[in-house]
């Protein structure tokens, strides 16, 4: 891969054929608007019914509804991640897929296992989806989405589940709003020393990076947001627990002073890079994590920095560390000449 250059992020032209991936990082916010607008008429007509046994969730972005979910569900929950269903799974519990893509074999499996076994069922996908299909019953509820953004079938199904009582309040609009001012914070059109993705993108430029978040909904970020570091970079990108990326950075010899930029060149054995998500979290212990990483980081002279978001509710914030993280990775290909972003 090329070496990365920065004059390419204020670069008309180059911006130019990345458009397309930039402009759907942008246009998070209006998917999400989108599909709570193409779905709310049959979400808001579900009432509270009989409580389930359990819930089983599976499909994409499954883990992120149990995360939201496993504090507030008042009953079990499992994210379910493999073809088929427990072999306990009943009339009395329900099932939800996730299916962005309609056409998923090991879904359509599910789908008719759950039917014929008489579960409730909640699903999102599209109304012509051949999972839609094999999941219709009396029992079924679909979710419409048409975007094929699982971020935002989580969202909707995260506010159908709310009016079944089966989990917390989730205001698409105010999750949609932080989107988008990420995405306004992070335009391609402001330069490199106005937009703060850019700027980290720079910093990130020769590291092999290492992403964490305290709380449960901040490491689920980072797990992404490494994921899309690594499409870009070919690195591995490593999101893991504190523990385990205090031992990476212990590991990491101090820099040295006098090494020449031009010729020690970066090489497989990168230095890391720590990328810190904090969505606010106030417990002692995700401070004192954070701390100690922090002071690993200064003894051996490795770069941290953090990604902020500490207002609105948990899944606006989930949202803003999510979008900030992959608007960094965009621009962290585009600066190496990745051909695709994804």
């Amino acid at each position: 891969m090329a070496d990365f250059d920065d004059s390419r992020l204020d670069d008309r032209e180059v911006l130019q054929t990345y458009d397309a991936p930039l402009r759907r990082l942008a246009e998070c916010g209006a998917r999400l608007r989108g599909e709570w607008y193409g779905a709310s008429a049959t979400i808001l007509q579900l009432t509270e019914s009989d409580r389930p046994r359990a819930v089983i969730a599976m499909g994409t972005d499954a883990r992120l509804i149990r995360a939201v979910l496993e504090p507030v569900c008042p009953v079990p929950f499992v994210a379910w991640p493999r073809q088929g269903l427990p072999g306990w799974v009943g009339p009395l519990d329900l099932v939800l897929i996730m299916a962005s893509e309609g056409s998923d074999p090991a879904l359509i499996a599910s789908a008719q296992e759950a039917t014929r076994r008489g579960a409730r069922i909640v699903i999102a996908a599209s109304e012509a989806s051949s999972v839609a299909e094999f999941a219709a019953s009396r029992s079924t509820t679909l979710v419409p989405t048409t975007t094929g953004d699982p971020l935002a079938a989580v969202m909707v199904v995260l506010a159908a589940l709310h009016e079944l009582r089966l989990g917390p309040p989730v205001s698409v609009e105010s999750v949609a709003d932080a989107a988008d001012m990420v995405a306004e914070a992070s335009s391609p059109f402001l330069d490199l020393s106005a937009n703060p993705a850019k700027v980290l993108a720079c910093a990130m430029a020769d590291a092999q990076p290492l992403v964490w978040g305290g709380s449960v909904l901040a490491a689920r970020a980072g797990r992404r947001v490494a994921g899309a570091l690594r499409a870009v970079t070919g690195r591995a990108a490593l999101s893991a627990d504190a523990h385990d990326l205090m031992a990476v950075i212990e590991a990491t010899e101090p820099a040295d002073p006098f090494a020449d930029p031009f010729e020690d060149a970066p090489s497989a054995d990168r230095r890391p890079c720590l990328l810190i998500l904090d969505d606010g979290d106030a417990h002692a212990d995700v401070s004192r994590a954070a701390a100690a990483l922090r002071a690993a980081c200064g003894r051996v002279d490795v770069r941290s920095d953090t990604l902020e978001a500490r207002e609105g509710e948990d899944l606006a914030r989930y949202v803003m560390l999510l979008q900030k993280g992959r608007f960094t990775a965009a621009y962290l290909g585009i600066g190496l000449g990745t051909a695709s972003l994804g």
